[in-house]
């Protein structure tokens, strides 16, 4: 951990702030023609996801954290938790279920990316990527004359996850997924 200043934020920069991690997603130095200087800024939780704004008096101290986004790759899950394996040093590391986000779109072999606080050598979370390709484990059978524009019915990917698909979509078809917002996106065709 680093001690920095208001001077030196950036956006994605990670701080400590109540025993929390934030990244600066923006900020803002205001100087009102009277009183001292500060900056304005709105974070978001690394761990906890949540959206804060608040202002920094010029010149305050704040801890910095360095963390990396690396890519792993997804093992298997034992119990509570999930094993990942580094592709070059192939170090394996266990993560807890509360810190892997959208598990249920992560299966065997896939490359997620962990968030790891450098200083401490800690996993903050580990995540899918934002669009993944996966085969459809159950839906009801598509019926002649279902179109693109027709509606959508409810799936189940092999990960386990339920998504709303088109009502064309039939079981063992693959299809593209946006693990962030858990919407189908596009059907894979291989040719």
């Amino acid at each position: 951990m680093a001690k920095v200043t208001t001077s030196d934020f950036r956006t994605g920069m990670v701080i400590e702030l109540n025993n929390e991690l934030y990244e600066v997603v923006d900020y803002q130095h205001v100087k009102p023609g009277k009183g001292g200087a500060f900056l304005r800024t709105k974070l978001k939780g690394v761990v906890n996801e949540k959206n804060i704004e608040k202002k920094f008096r010029s010149g305050e101290d704040v801890e910095e954290i360095r963390v990396e986004h690396q890519p792993y790759q997804f093992l298997y899950k034992d119990g509570n938790l999930f094993y990942f394996m580094h592709q070059e040093t192939y170090r394996q590391l266990p993560v807890s279920k509360e810190n892997v986000k959208k598990s249920e779109f992560i299966a065997e072999g896939q490359e997620c990316t962990l968030v790891i606080d450098v200083d401490n050598e800690e996993v903050l979370y580990a995540q899918p990527p934002d669009h993944i390709t996966v085969k459809i484990a159950k839906t009801r059978p598509g019926l002649k004359g279902d179109t693109a524009t027709g509606g959508s019915k409810p799936a189940t990917l092999e990960s386990g996850a339920k998504v709303q698909v088109p009502l064309f979509i039939n079981e063992g078809e693959e299809i593209k997924v946006d693990t962030r917002t858990s919407e189908y996106i596009e059907r894979v065709t291989s040719n």
